[in-house]
């Protein structure tokens, strides 16, 4: 907010120096209302210009893209009103060399005047100001979302519904795996299968053999006791 605040400062400030320009002297005490802009593409002459067809209008063009760049917070607008008003200062100073074999910086005056000084200046402040100015901020942002009523949700979620209420989807029911008996293949106890079943393991080497409990000692009567 503070940036767009110094930025929107800045830009009026340029703007306003730009537009103030052509009434001012750009060389040899010639104001810049007197440049025509076709001259800044055919050569500069001598012949007066009107103040509307004059350096007066790209600057004036520039000052409007810069209140509609202000107006929607936008800092490419800003930029481009400020190479705008150096394109054709520029322009001016490779014309205008070419006419007198060169520029001059006079401190009698002559030569190039403050006319030119403010529309370099003007414009400098105007890309200073786009490089200043925090620009609009996305909606889509982060922490800048808003659920406005009537909103879908993604559809993995359900949506929010008419109602602003958050609705999921029902999850799946448990889907359980029938997995095979471990004792699958072992036939029925007391069958016919089962007896073969168990002759089978006995004869396997690697069938441990089966645990007898401990045999106890014969117990011996007790002897007669003689005195």
């Amino acid at each position: 907010m503070i940036r767009n605040i110094i930025g929107s400062v800045l830009a009026v400030i340029g703007a306003a120096g730009a537009v103030a320009s052509p009434f001012q002297s750009w060389y040899d005490g010639r104001h810049g209302r007197d440049y025509r802009v076709e001259d800044l593409f055919n050569g500069i002459t001598g012949t007066s210009s009107d103040l509307w067809v004059s350096l007066l209008l790209p600057f004036a063009f520039a000052a409007l893209v810069t209140l509609l760049g202000l107006v929607l917070r936008s800092r490419l607008l800003v930029a481009l009103s400020g190479l705008i008003v150096l394109g054709f200062t520029i322009l001016w100073m490779v014309r205008q060399g070419q006419r007198s074999d060169g520029l001059t910086l006079n401190s009698d005056g002559t030569g190039i005047g403050l006319g030119v000084a403010a529309a370099l200046g003007g414009g400098a402040l105007l890309l200073i100001a786009a490089a200043v100015m925090s620009g609009r901020r996305s909606r889509g942002g982060r922490g800048s979302h808003r659920y406005v009523a009537g909103d879908r949700a993604p559809e993995r979620y359900g949506g929010y519904g008419d109602t602003g209420q958050v609705g999921y989807d029902e999850p799946e029911p448990y889907r359980t795996h029938q997995y095979p008996p471990y004792d699958a293949g072992h036939p029925p106890a007391g069958s016919t299968e089962q007896h073969a079943w168990d002759d089978t393991r006995e004869q396997q080497p690697w069938t441990p053999p089966p645990q007898q409990p401990p045999q106890q000692p014969p117990q011996q009567p007790p002897q007669d006791e003689r005195p």
